[in-house]
């Protein structure tokens, strides 16, 4: 089939941007990111994006695409139609192309401690847990870091400090996690505070955006009442 390929193009931060199109021949189950490669491979090397698993595991290479924000190695032309028009993903900065700054959203990441914290003595073998123990966080650690749902969080779209629906996500994995002793240390910092989880509006763009089928708004609302729970 015919495909009409739109890529926003960006030379440098800052600079002005244009819609690049491109007429492809493909097969309704090639993937957006087969036809990106494509260009890149035969039109114009300059083309600018990020990927590397190619499977959605990595989360690389979510973009804008037909409005939505998606994993391109997982959205088909089929899916999409013979009309495409990719973009990076919106509020992030762009650097080049479908490059954007990924830097303050992986700021906001690492305050959240997305470690374990148990200052513990170490068992002579591992730290045991239940079935339904694990049940509690096993939703959260679908999450790739890919950005979707950050990006299309209105919230976020207005107030960058916010920390961001993934962000709350790498949290709750370990908040809920029997076996981490960190809860205070993580609610007392940027979680807990002015920009941190109480900005939440439960539009639910989070949930719709994700690629892993995560329910990024349910688990924001945990949150939020962990923290009740705490102070109480």
């Amino acid at each position: 089939m015919r495909v009409v390929l739109e890529i926003r193009r960006q030379a440098a931060p800052g600079g002005p941007s244009r819609w690049a199109r491109y007429v492809l021949e493909a097969s309704p189950r090639e993937r957006v990111l087969d036809l990106l490669l494509r260009v890149k491979a035969e039109e114009d090397g300059s083309l600018a994006f990020r990927y590397s698993c190619g499977q959605g595991v990595c989360g690389s290479d979510a973009l804008t695409i037909n409005g939505r924000n998606r994993l391109a190695c997982k959205t088909l032309v089929k899916d999409v139609g013979p009309w495409v028009r990719v973009e990076p993903l919106k509020t992030f900065r762009p650097l080049k192309d479908l490059i954007v700054d990924m830097e303050p959203f992986f700021a906001a990441y690492r305050a959240v401690k997305p470690y374990l914290i148990n200052p513990e003595p170490p068992p002579e073998r591992e730290r045991l847990q239940s079935p339904e123990e694990r049940a509690c966080y096993e939703e959260a650690t679908r999450c790739i870091l890919c950005g979707a749902c950050t990006s299309s969080c209105p919230v976020y779209w207005v107030n960058g400090r916010y920390i961001g629906p993934a962000a709350i996500v790498q949290a709750h994995r370990f908040l809920f996690d029997s076996r981490d002793l960190g809860a205070e240390e993580r609610l007392a910092g940027w979680l807990g505070g002015r920009s941190g989880v109480w900005r939440c509006r439960n539009a639910h763009n989070c949930t719709e955006a994700c690629p892993r089928g995560i329910d990024v708004n349910r688990l924001i609302t945990e949150v939020k009442r962990r923290i009740l729970e705490e102070a109480f």
